[in-house]
């Protein structure tokens, strides 16, 4: 097993390495500041959103990922700025993002609002050395050939009222390679978003609030998310999600408190992998302190 471990992790690599993809999450709609900057400030309040996933759990090196946000409106409120950091271990590799966000919003009429977005920081790869020992004789595998720090910066719109939104944003528009020395690319490829939701009234004390994200990227097959979440007295949220042709999931969360809710999410994989993982766990934690002029009358649903 130990011979073919490596083997399976530089197949993961390889895959990676022709069109490396930003990590996926079952509750994605909660994320979104970390592939869209002109989300920043739109919740009206100071939001920090933590998360982890625990991806395919049952592979050895399967994908483990944390996230950390931060951002807020500033006084005039048409100003919102953000900061993102995102983790991501994939067997051997790591790759560590660090950006910040930059949104303007202008009112298109008196209930709905469009912001623009910029994102600009740096990305970390890096290439456990137990890798170098496992393949002491490859000279792709040698040196500090993999571990690197890059710049990158996206851009990004965001189109909201009170019980809808439509997002497009490309967080990274440079194809940095991350491994220059040798014949191995390890490209990080431009990716294409587009998220939407709206909020349907079922009655007094329940909403239904579907929701899809849509993500396309050079050499990738295009990946369709798309939820639906029953929303009990805005303090329960009990949802589901597909994501076409590779896993099925669902997720609760609770408003704890007015500034803080707790969620849990699991997916079942539906792809080649399922005989091989019992699944995917994430755990999403949100703090938010409400700003004291807040322009919208209820809370904020996505």
């Amino acid at each position: 097993m130990k011979k073919i471990y490596p083997i399976i992790i530089l197949l993961f690599i390889s895959v990676s390495a022709k069109a490396q993809q930003l990590p996926q999450f079952t509750q994605y709609m909660y994320n979104t500041i970390s592939i869209n900057p002109a989300y920043a400030g739109s919740r009206d309040a100071i939001s920090v959103v933590g998360l982890h996933r625990s991806q395919w759990a049952g592979i050895e090196g399967a994908p483990e990922t944390q996230t950390l946000s931060i951002h807020s409106p500033l006084r005039n409120e048409k100003v919102g700025l953000g900061v993102s950091i995102i983790n991501d271990n994939i067997g051997y590799e790591n790759y560590t993002y660090a950006y910040a966000d930059f949104s303007y919003t202008i009112n298109v009429s008196e209930a709905t609002t469009l912001s623009f977005g910029l994102k600009g920081g740096m990305s970390y790869y890096n290439l456990e050395e137990e890798l170098m020992e496992e393949v002491p004789s490859d000279p792709f595998f040698s040196g500090e050939t993999f571990n690197r720090w890059t710049p990158n910066f996206g851009a990004g719109l965001y189109l909201s009222a009170q019980n809808w939104y439509m997002g497009l944003s490309a967080p990274k528009f440079i194809n940095n390679d991350n491994n220059e020395q040798s014949e191995y690319v390890a490209l990080e490829q431009v990716h294409y978003y587009f998220t939407g939701g709206y909020v349907f009234d079922l009655s007094e004390s329940v909403k239904l609030r579907p929701t899809t994200l849509l993500k396309m990227t050079k050499g990738a097959p295009l990946s369709v998310d798309v939820s639906g979440t029953f929303i009990f007295n805005e303090k329960v949220y009990l949802g589901a999600n597909y994501r076409f042709e590779d896993a099925v999931g669902a997720f609760i969360d609770f408003q704890i408190l007015p500034s803080f809710r707790v969620g849990y999410g699991y997916e079942y994989s539906i792809s080649d992998l399922q005989p091989y993982t019992s699944g995917s766990h994430e755990i999403l934690l949100i703090y938010e302190f409400r700003l004291g002029n807040t322009k919208y009358k209820s809370p904020r649903f996505f």
